[in-house]
């Protein structure tokens, strides 16, 4: 006998009603936690509410226009045509207003971490006027927690699942879509949004130790250098389990997510392990000593 975890839950909450859903839900669930776990670490450092409230107005947007468009750019379907598996997909350049259709899915977290690292050097330039690096590594440790929330909406959104499994944990995706069917058959495969979302816990419990329990948030890059190794790490990982996204993920060794995580971790090796310059640390230490303005 099989074993397996036969997975029904719906997004739906109300029959006939796309929305309210249990992923948007889950969506702006993640976005709250996180957003009072930065509230907690701005007013332990002194620092007003406004600039938590200005933060906001730049990282939200840039969370979900940068998803939706590194979906667009990094994972397509670029024009019209068929797929692999011999079915017709409208390409997002040949129907432009595709892109806007935000609600039928599709956003990529390495877009969304492009968007947020152009976004946030402007706020720590406009805004706060500090090094980015200090905002990075404040913030990060509340991202980690909203990406768990996020993955939990695509666990019960049936999407970014995994590939087959005999393992007793497996999941059978009712909802998936018949591409996912194995001759005609729901099988048992990797929970990997599961995965994802249990290494993004791990990784803010570990962020979040590191700000309130070491001198980590002192060193400049520190805290963001361990959040790119963790996350990008995990990602790289579990990728080696998940259905492949685009065409060519199937016949390349390393897929799209893959190498996309790739220049990201080396990003997080460097920033923690470097040894920081003086003349850096100093310009930090005084950034950082001057206060804000209440006002």
């Amino acid at each position: 006998m099989e074993l397996a975890i036969d997975w029904r839950v719906e997004s739906q909450l109300v029959d006939g009603w796309s929305t309210p859903n249990l992923y948007g839900l889950l969506f702006v669930g993640g976005m709250i936690f996180g957003y009072y776990i930065i509230k907690r670490m701005f007013k332990s450092e002194g620092i007003s509410d406004k600039y938590l409230d200005k933060l906001l107005l730049y990282v939200v947007p840039a969370t979900i226009i940068g998803a939706r468009l590194g979906h667009v750019l990094f994972y397509g379907p670029y024009w019209d045509g068929f797929n692999a598996k011999g079915q017709f997909e409208e390409g997002y350049f040949d129907h432009p207003l595709s892109i806007l259709k935000v609600w039928e899915g599709g956003l990529a977290s390495h877009g969304a971490a492009i968007m947020i690292l152009i976004m946030l050097y402007v706020y720590s330039i406009k805004v706060v006027h500090r090094p980015m690096l200090w905002i990075l590594d404040r913030i990060v440790a509340p991202i980690a927690i909203a990406g768990c929330f996020i993955r939990l909406g695509n666990l019960v959104n049936h999407e970014i699942i995994g590939t087959p499994t005999n393992l007793p944990w497996g999941f059978n995706f009712y909802y998936a879509g018949d591409e996912y069917l194995v001759d005609g058959k729901v099988v048992p495969r990797h929970p990997a949004q599961l995965y994802e979302s249990i290494t993004y816990l791990f990784s803010f419990i570990v962020l979040f130790r590191m700000y309130w329990k070491t001198n980590a948030k002192a060193i400049p890059g520190r805290l963001f250098g361990m959040f790119m190794i963790l996350i990008w790490t995990a990602r790289f990982t579990i990728e080696f389990i998940k259905v492949g996204q685009t065409s060519r993920d199937d016949v390349w060794a390393l897929n799209t997510g893959q190498l996309l995580s790739i220049p990201f971790i080396l990003i997080g090796l460097y920033l923690t392990f470097r040894k920081v310059p003086e003349k850096e640390q100093a310009k930090f230490d005084e950034a950082v000593a001057t206060p804000l303005p209440l006002k």
